[in-house]
Formats: structure tokens, sequence, C-alpha cells
């Protein structure tokens, strides 16, 4: 059965809203919601579906379905504007220059938000291929938060990161949640999804089913 968002009279209206998405690798029609202020967990092992929901949602592979942001559709949209609105972190961020400066228009905007997530100094001054992992994750996400997306899809946001930048992630996570940003995100992490989310769905073989916090 597809996970259905919780629609009752009186709760928060939707900021994004999907019904009956389909895609390759989903066994069933997706139907979710998901209001503003709110964070939406995505549970599930590694395959089970997870990256691919969120990446339909995101208009970056072939899917049917309707999807929209704050009652306009998708469709309304160009896809980069689309996605400049409902932006994707993937678990492994893509980078299309070599110096981790090419991507940040603005460079003073990103001293802030990594001071607060402990990547060094001069890291912008660096090449991707020298930046750990967890610097290079934590690096996507300040690119993508700079851009202040009403919604945002986050897949496995600290999977690999220690338990001190997960925990300063996860600060970061909250404080666009109070603003009203939207928050659906995917993650192995039972516990990360009880800190975080509100509610919870699982991913299981393509199939998306309401779950326990």
């Amino acid at each position: 059965m597809a996970a259905r968002g919780h629609d009752t009279p009186g709760l928060r209206s939707p900021m994004l809203t999907v019904r009956h998405l389909s895609r390759a690798g989903l066994v069933e029609p997706v139907d979710l919601t998901v209001a503003a202020g709110e964070a939406v967990a995505v549970l599930g092992p590694s395959g089970s579906g997870k990256s691919l929901l969120l990446r339909a949602i995101a208009d970056l592979d072939p899917n049917e379905g309707a999807v929209s942001l704050d009652g306009d559709a998708r469709e309304t949209m160009p896809a980069p504007r689309w996605r400049q609105k409902v932006a994707y972190l993937p678990a492994e961020p893509g980078w299309w220059a070599e110096t981790a400066r090419a991507h940040f228009p603005d460079a003073e905007a990103v001293r802030p938000l990594a001071e607060r997530l402990d990547l060094p100094e001069d890291v912008l001054d660096r090449t991707i291929a020298t930046l750990s992992t967890g610097e290079r994750q934590r690096l996507a996400l300040i690119r993508l938060l700079l851009q202040e997306p009403p919604v945002l899809l986050l897949d496995e946001p600290t999977s690999g990161l220690d338990q001190t930048s997960a925990a300063k992630v996860e600060e970061i996570i909250r404080e666009r949640l109070a603003t009203g940003c939207a928050i659906l995100f995917a993650t192995h992490d039972k516990a990360q999804a009880g800190r975080l989310a509100e509610r919870c769905l699982k991913m299981a073989a393509g199939q998306l089913s309401e779950a326990a916090l």
C-alpha cells in the first residue's frame, strides 16, 4: 500500500504534495505530503528505494504522477527552477569543478556555516579531490542551504560523519525546520528519525508504508 500523508483538517497545509508518483524501482505509486516546518523520515536499508523516491520527487529521473509545491504543480515551472525550490542532496554529491571555491559564487556566505560544521578555514581553497568524504558531504549541504529552498530532500545527510559532526548537521536541520522549511529525508538510522522527524515512512523493496517512530 502506498503511504499517504496526514491531510486531516486542522493540521498544517502541505507544502510538498506527491500523488500517485511512480517510476522504475517503485513497486506501487506513492502518495505523501510534507508540511511547512515538518520533517518526514524515510527509513530503509541501502537499496530499498529511498534514493529513487527522492530523485523522482526532484524530477531527476523519468517518473509519472502529480507533484506540487505549495499548490503549484511541478510541470508549471522549468526543471531547474523546481530543483532550486525542491532541493535534493544526494548521498554522494556531484562536483563540476576542480576547486571547492568554484562552486560558491559568494565565498563569504560560506564561512558561518563552514565554521559551525567544523570545516577547515581554507576549505574553499582546496581541491575537491583532497577533501574527505565527510568534508565533501558537509560542503555540499552548505551549497544547498545557501539557496534557501523551501523544501529539502536529504539522502542520508549524516552517513559519512562522526557523531559530533552529525549532531551539528542535525542542529542546522532543526533550525531550518523552525523557519518553515519542509524536509523529507532518507536514513537507515531509526534513532536519527526519532530525533528529527514528526512522521516516519518505511521503504522496503520499492514499497512505501507508514511506520512508527
